[in-house]
């Protein structure tokens, strides 16, 4: 059944740029070449008035959506949550604002999914996020920096607040600093010799604050792609500033498992996901 796709912007995205032609998918289901960003949403089994923003990773050189989105909004959508995909701009696909695309996107996605709230009895107070990898520290930066203008207002819809409710990273990049920046994130954002300043300006436990939303993390002691210090800087931030958060490491899973390798132990995160928003009211 072909799902509801709404365009982000109403014509092209700030300050123009980018590519043509339509997206381009790989053998594993991943897209990349995203001239027009998009949500599409997946309704919930029965609706509970939460709503989430999914973003898969890649690397921010193509979105893992048939491994990581998808499924995860699926999985969402039957605990009750109206999940909205996200494809979001590339930053090395041309864009005038670089690596501010994505980041206007997912704060636009926030505030177009409020602007949708009342027609899809989506509850404005319960609007959250769920990132992989680098859609991981695309949405941490989102949920950690609500109140950050990346773009100039288009329309009404940007009245409305970017701000996350609550915000679940798995297997997230957080920190863009030595030694950690070994990443295709880190590379994609901000190149190849950043200066220190750089580096900490796209590191999400720069902007970490008592005012940011609840936070449920998840990584494997063994991924090779996002170190497992990225969840722990990210936690010992969020304790340091008083936002509440739950961390969960597995000893094995690697990097990439999505909603869990069904050989292994990270397959319980999705439970331990769905206690964490039970507790948080979000699953009603």
């Amino acid at each position: 059944m072909p799902r509801e796709r709404l365009p982000l912007w109403p014509d092209a995205p700030p300050r123009g740029g980018g590519p043509s032609g339509p997206p381009r998918q790989n053998e594993r289901g991943a897209v990349a070449n995203i001239a027009m960003p998009v949500l599409e949403v997946f309704g919930a089994t029965r609706p509970n008035g939460a709503a989430a923003l999914v973003a898969g990773g890649g690397g921010y050189k193509r979105i893992e959506m048939a491994k990581e989105a998808y499924p995860a909004a699926e999985w969402l959508a039957n605990q009750g949550i109206t999940a909205f995909v996200l494809t979001y701009r590339l930053p090395r696909e041309g864009w005038t604002d670089g690596p501010m695309a994505p980041l206007q996107d997912a704060q636009r996605a926030l505030r177009l999914m409020r602007a949708e709230a009342a027609r899809r009895g989506v509850d404005p107070q319960r609007i959250g996020v769920m990132g992989f990898s680098a859609g991981g520290h695309l949405l941490g930066l989102a949920a950690a920096r609500s109140a950050f203008s990346s773009y100039s207002a288009v329309d009404a819809i940007d009245e409305r607040p970017a701000r996350a409710d609550f915000a679940a990273l798995i297997y997230p990049v957080v920190t863009l600093k030595p030694p950690y920046d070994r990443t295709s994130t880190r590379r994609a954002l901000i190149g190849d010799h950043p200066s220190a300043e750089a580096s900490a300006q796209w590191s999400v436990e720069t902007y970490v604050r008592g005012d940011c939303p609840p936070m449920f993390l998840v990584q494997a002691d063994d991924d090779p792609i996002s170190d497992p210090a990225n969840t722990r800087i990210l936690e010992a931030a969020c304790r340091s500033a008083g936002t509440p958060v739950e961390r969960h490491s597995f000893a094995t899973g690697g990097h990439g498992f999505g909603l869990g390798r069904p050989d292994g132990p990270t397959k319980e995160w999705p439970d331990m996901c769905k206690n964490w928003m039970s507790r948080l009211a979000i699953l009603r």
